[in-house]
């Protein structure tokens, strides 16, 4: 069997003397062998010859296949294809004896075939017998040809001064099409060109091999400035050349077009556009009251008030308070608990202000929230169960009120202090991806020695985070780490590890929104390119 894969794009339709080239792959494999051997089976090699001034020239061969009379070879030929050209082919088939060359008079002659490479591609399925000599058929021998189209896909390159080349993106591919649009993409300008419209882009386009051993089609330079041409009405089209057919063929045109079929420039701010221009980050805290901390009179308590040294819930606190309130201007901060049992009633509450203040659940400062937490401690009785999600729905509501307001004044920080794997996990998942849709990030770290590895699916990293019903959240918002993981580094580590993610989720939210910065400061433009490569109709 001759499986042939088109490699190459050939040209729109041109007018005069010109030559389009592809790179076709064939593999080979045959049924129903003749068996030459006394004791086994034919160890069968194919050899493939084209035709070159009348005179059957060796192109290459496959590998040789022990004991087989109906063998599929790995081996892969690969020929340039010319439409305008008669390509005769032959394939020879041999039982080999031994490791000298093939086709001695130690092997034996299984048959052959002779067909045009014009036929391949046209008929794109051909079984024919092989043939002895004088024209004699060799049994029930027979060489099938398949032909498939090419599956390519483009990389853009962007060339540094220094004579180096970057990678900027990657399509997908195209599987078997020679006419190949590819997906819109979103590129800044930084990367595509560093803001230079003037410098070149080298455009490569390839013929996929799952193998990663992919054909080279063709390549062309363009710069962003020709794609911006596109805007005014004209046609921005590159022809795909290969030089290697270049040299070969004196009216060698190309090896496909590629076309720019759309291009949109949008403006993009940044995380420090947002904050200059007035939008303030609203942090809260929320800690975990559950009786799996401890007794806090107990030394080995997480909970206990060390006078020479903060527990581990302070550290984080402190640590992560410390960079947002520098976003706040009032520098108020909401400070909530959950699992515990509350005065006056002593109920188990999974959402109060450790001030125990319904009306106003905000403290001065960090400092205003350490002390609300050290006084709350003797005035509660630690129980259970560890569940969050009321908190991150209370949250949630704040943050959809400030959405509402259409500006970028405002974004929430929740910060979740527990020390064990949520209860309710699935109302959790639920409230998360509810809360996706609002100008909020969730940055949850486990205290103490538990085994938090449930938690993980909390945070979007392996996957996306999706409620119960399978719905996924709009945005990744949720930051998990286990304090343990920091307890020997500084706290400006912990603080750098959970907020890292933050900027990006800010600017996320408020460009899905659509919404500027109140006063922008600067802006970047993204395009969104659109490429397509073409062909004529053979």
């Amino acid at each position: 069997m001759n499986e042939a894969q088109e490699a190459t794009s050939p040209a729109t339709s041109l007018s005069g003397p010109a030559t389009c080239v592809s790179k076709v792959e064939l593999r080979v494999s045959c049924k129903a062998l003749l068996d030459r051997d006394t004791l086994n089976k034919s160890d069968p090699c194919v050899v493939l010859m084209v035709q070159n001034n009348g005179q059957w020239i060796e192109l290459d061969r496959t590998e040789v296949i022990k004991s087989n009379l109906h063998p599929v070879f790995a081996k892969v030929f690969g020929l340039d294809y010319y439409f305008e050209e008669v390509q005769k082919l032959r394939f020879e088939v041999y039982d080999i004896h031994g490791t000298h060359s093939i086709g001695t008079r130690d092997d034996d002659f299984l048959g052959g075939m002779e067909c045009t490479l014009g036929q391949i591609v046209a008929q794109k399925k051909m079984i024919k017998p092989l043939l002895l000599k004088y024209g004699k058929y060799a049994g029930k021998s027979t060489i099938t040809d398949l032909f498939s189209k090419s599956d390519p896909f483009l990389e853009i390159f962007r060339m540094n001064d220094d004579g180096t080349e970057q990678l900027v993106h990657r399509t997908e591919v195209i599987k078997n099409n020679l006419n190949p649009v590819w997906e819109p993409f979103k590129v800044s300008l930084i990367s595509l060109c560093s803001c230079d419209e003037e410098r070149k882009l080298k455009c490569l386009v390839w013929d996929y091999d799952s193998r990663g051993k992919h054909d080279f089609i063709g390549e062309f330079y363009a710069t962003f400035r020709e794609m911006q041409k596109i805007s005014s009405g004209n046609k921005v089209s590159w022809d795909c050349l290969n030089p290697k057919y270049k040299q070969k063929k004196r009216n060698y045109k190309n090896s496909g077009v590629v076309i720019l079929s759309d291009l949109k420039l949008h403006r993009v701010y940044s995380f420090l556009d947002y904050i200059m221009g007035g939008c303030q980050i609203h942090f809260t805290v929320a800690i975990d009251f559950t009786a799996s901390n401890g007794d806090p009179r107990n030394s080995c308590s997480l909970h206990y008030i060390n006078p020479y040294q903060p527990n581990e819930y302070l550290k984080a606190l402190i640590a992560v308070g410390e960079i947002c309130q520098d976003y706040d201007s009032d520098k108020r901060f909401s400070a909530l608990g959950f699992g515990a049992r509350i005065p006056p009633n002593y109920e188990v509450s999974h959402d109060f202000a450790i001030n125990f203040n319904p009306e106003d659940d905000e403290c001065e400062g960090i400092q205003g929230v350490v002390e609300a937490y050290q006084n709350c401690l003797p005035k509660i009785q630690l129980y259970g169960p560890t569940n969050v999600a009321p908190i991150i729905n209370r949250i949630a509501k704040v943050a959809a009120g400030d959405g509402n307001i259409k500006d970028a004044s405002r974004y929430h920080i929740l910060l979740i202090l527990t020390d064990g794997v949520v209860t309710d996990m699935a109302d959790t998942r639920e409230a998360i991806v509810r809360a996706s849709y609002q100008p909020l990030s969730i940055i949850i770290v486990g205290v103490g020695n538990a085994d938090f590895t449930d938690m993980q699916i909390l945070d979007g990293d392996d996957g996306v985070l999706r409620s119960p019903k399978g719905e996924p959240v709009l945005r990744d918002i949720v930051q998990f780490v286990p304090f343990r993981d920091f307890k020997t580094a500084s706290p400006a580590a912990l603080a750098k590890c959970v907020l890292a993610e933050v900027p990006g989720q800010v600017v996320e939210y408020f460009s899905h929104k659509a919404i500027s910065p109140m006063s922008p400061m600067r802006e970047l433009l993204t395009p969104i390119l659109s490429p397509v490569a073409t062909t004529p109709t053979e």
